[in-house]
């Protein structure tokens, strides 16, 4: 049975994902912390929300939860978006940094009960708050959302909105509503931000995406019929593009640069096929 509040040993190799305001604590290397305790120039725990987040590599790992801009850790080195660890392309450390962003998320915003007000505590064997006047209990929230990489022939459906960088384009994304199977998702997304009708979706793989709580389920698709008409008030534009001249697309580790990589790759073992 976990812990999630048991203290970090001091003779216990850890790795120690330290999260303030939303941001991450690299090194100057943009690693995580990771050693003893009593090595690392960290300030008293005991001032702070520790919590055992689960093992990476045979060593556990914790989550500390700072105050906005916290400098008690400024000698280790500075706060940064956990974007920067999708670069290098470290799924496993990436999922778990994931991890403590989105339980620093949970903890602080579940203190009142959302059913009768009461305050909450925290669970001692699990990671999740509860009510003691009304017996309501809460876990941490993670939203699906789907995200597909569509092709027609040679060509790959992408689009930009205004979140992307600029120049940048991707593949089509969506939440899954309420009762709605992915299924239904993929084509009433795929319909709603570009007009067309997709077939044969496959399921390739998924990826944890802690902005704040998604869990993004990665498909690939085929198009059917339809002319693309982008929705305005989802995308600033996009087409389609021939898989050998794409624009710029996301970052490699990102699970859009994951998709496109593997359509691109599905797409030049058929051009090398022998006929």
């Amino acid at each position: 049975m976990t812990k999630p509040y048991q203290r970090p040993a001091a003779d216990e190799p850890a790795w120690w994902f330290v999260i303030s305001g939303g941001e991450l604590l690299m090194t100057e290397e943009r690693q995580i912390p990771h050693g003893f305790l009593e090595e690392l120039p960290f300030p008293d725990l005991n001032d702070y929300t520790t919590v055992y987040i689960g093992e990476l590599r045979e060593r556990s790992c914790y989550l500390i939860i700072a105050d906005f801009g916290d400098l008690n850790f400024s000698v280790v080195g500075e706060f940064l978006s956990v974007r920067e660890l999708v670069i290098g392309s470290d799924d496993e450390l990436f999922a778990m940094a994931a991890r403590a962003k989105q339980i620093a998320d949970f903890l602080p915003t579940h203190r009142y009960c959302g059913r009768c007000g009461a305050r909450m505590q925290a669970v001692d064997w699990e990671i999740a708050m509860h009510c003691h006047t009304c017996q309501h209990r809460c876990y941490p929230r993670i939203s699906p959302c789907i995200i597909v990489a569509i092709r027609k022939g040679r060509q790959i459906l992408l689009a930009r909105s205004k979140r992307h960088p600029k120049g940048q384009y991707s593949v089509l994304a969506g939440f899954v509503e309420a009762g709605e199977p992915l299924e239904t998702t993929l084509a009433r997304e795929v319909m709603e931000e570009a007009g067309i009708r997709i077939k044969n979706p496959r399921y390739v793989l998924s990826q944890s995406w802690p902005f704040p709580n998604s869990l993004m389920m990665g498909f690939l698709a085929e198009w059917e019929s339809g002319d693309v008409r982008i929705d305005p008030f989802e995308l600033e534009e996009g087409g389609w593009f021939d898989i050998d001249h794409l624009p710029l697309i996301p970052q490699p580790g990102t699970i859009a640069n994951k998709l496109i990589m593997r359509l691109k790759a599905e797409i030049d073992q058929e051009k090398n096929r022998p006929i």
